[in-house]
């Protein structure tokens, strides 16, 4: 008589693919996993790598005008960009509220172009505050002007010197500018300087 049955036997041979089920499982979510891991490094890999590249300068100034080229340099890769928004933002880094009573609204605040140059409101789409043109598409290699005016002080800046003083307060200041552009679901934001173009 043997010492084992063939219902124990059975319930060993049952247990082991349990076991052997159960480690094939942990495997393939392990593996799952890792593939997923990888994937994830490699679209990061490929998205750094098409960070759009822009030249973007200030010319042409006559004045209180002048022109934003923007020129979308690279990478060859990259192609084209779908969407292109560009947004003025402060040039200086100042936290600015309202502290005084019947002062400006926050919105009034929020609405001011902080900087030396604005983009000319109507003109490509631009809203009436001047922060920045309709979004636009672009090849690499190619190029768009915009057109630039200097910024005014707000209304709350009172004196009969008070454009003379925001002029000066600014004029050592670059443009800077918050850059979102797409492309076939991918998006890329950066902040960019606008240099001026030696004359």
């Amino acid at each position: 008589m043997s010492f084992w049955s063939s219902d124990t036997i059975n319930a060993g041979a049952a247990v082991a693919s349990a076991v052997a089920a159960g480690a094939a499982l942990l495997t393939a979510r392990r593996a799952h996993h890792t593939a997923q891991t990888v994937a994830r490094i490699e679209h990061d890999r490929w998205h750094a790598e098409l960070t759009p590249q822009f030249n973007i300068t200030i010319t042409g100034i006559e004045g209180d005008r002048a022109t934003l080229d923007v020129q979308l340099v690279g990478p060859i890769a990259l192609d084209h960009l779908d969407k292109i928004t560009l947004t003025v933002v402060q040039s200086d880094d100042a936290e600015r509220t309202n502290r005084l009573p019947g002062g400006p609204s926050q919105n009034e605040i929020d609405n001011h172009v902080y900087g030396p140059y604005r983009f000319v409101p109507s003109p490509d789409g631009t809203d009436a505050h001047g922060h920045g043109p309709a979004p636009f598409s672009l090849r690499v290699g190619r190029g768009r002007p915009f057109a630039l005016e200097r910024t005014r002080p707000p209304r709350w800046q009172t004196g009969d010197d008070a454009a003379e003083r925001w002029q000066h307060q600014w004029e050592t200041w670059p443009m800077r500018l918050l850059v979102t552009c797409e492309r076939n679901g991918e998006t890329w934001q950066f902040h960019q300087i606008a240099h001026q173009r030696p004359q």
